[in-house]
Parts: C-alpha cells; sequence; structure tokens
C-alpha cells in the first residue's frame, strides 16, 4: 500500500498514471476508513459474451483464411467474421458488433490493394461520362409505363 508506505498524494498519481486529484480523493478515504475503502467495486458494465479461450479459437479459425472456412474469395467481411464466431463459439454476434471483436485481436480495417484484374479503365470512365448521367436525369417522359395523366400533369 503507497500511502502507508508514506507517499504523497501526487506520487502515488504519477506511479499509477491517474490524476493528482484522484489519488488526493484515494488518501482522504485510506486516511478516514483505512484499506477497505480503497477496494474496487469491481468490474463495471456487461460482461464479455466470449470468453479467452473462445476469442482465441475465433482468431485460430480466422488466421486459417476465409477460404479455409467455406467461403468464396480471401476477404473478410463483418457477415463472413459474425458466422464464424458463431459457428466456432456458439454465440450469435451482429455484424455490426463484431468490429469489437477484430479490435479485440488486434485487426483493423483493410481495403483491397489493388482492383480487380477483369476492371478496364477505358470502359469505366466511358460509363462514368456517358451513361451515368443519363441515369441521374432519370427516366424520361415518354418512358414506358407513363401514363398521359402524368405527362399532362408534369407539363
Amino acid at each position: 500500500m503507497l500511502f502507508a508506505e508514506g507517499a504523497r498524494p501526487a506520487e502515488v498519481a504519477a506511479q499509477l498514471e491517474v490524476s493528482i486529484q484522484a489519488a488526493s480523493v484515494w488518501h482522504r478515504r485510506w486516511q478516514q476508513e483505512g484499506e477497505a475503502a480503497l477496494e474496487g467495486a469491481g468490474r463495471a458494465g456487461r460482461r464479455p459474451r466470449l470468453n479467452a479461450d473462445q476469442v482465441r479459437a475465433v482468431e485460430v479459425a480466422l488466421l486459417a483464411g476465409p477460404s479455409a472456412n467455406g467461403f468464396r474469395n480471401e476477404l473478410w467481411t463483418l457477415d463472413r467474421v459474425a458466422e464464424v464466431i458463431t459457428r466456432v463459439t456458439g454465440v450469435a454476434y451482429h455484424p455490426g458488433h463484431v468490429w469489437r471483436i477484430l479490435r479485440q485481436l488486434g485487426w483493423s480495417r483493410q481495403k483491397p490493394s489493388r482492383w480487380a484484374a477483369e476492371r478496364d479503365p477505358d470502359k469505366v470512365e466511358a460509363w462514368i461520362n456517358e451513361r451515368w448521367p443519363e441515369l441521374k436525369r432519370g427516366p424520361s417522359r415518354s418512358a414506358p409505363g407513363s401514363s398521359s395523366k402524368t405527362r399532362a400533369a408534369s407539363r
């Protein structure tokens, strides 16, 4: 116990990397109520749904790669990771919460480093310059399915 050894609140704060104010509050409690006043209240918040062994099992499955887990290409998505977590542990996670497990494992979001081999830059540019403006304008007034009432109302 640092206070019992004569440490001042500022020294305790520096050693434990907390604010001096927090250490001063602890010191006052220790003086008034003894060591029992400094005991932690326990874990705050909800307990994790996966234990350490389950998280390790998920990591082993993920490191094996998507193909080894039955997927057609080598791309991890949140949906796929959620499926692996359920298959390995029996615990279902919503894909939107899977990132918490991935972050715990030290994984980060990444984009593919290259374009698809089939990508044709000239065709992409032509589509952007020619087709996209047509689609952006919307259907023409004489498009199939437009009634005479709709045409008359739009004039």
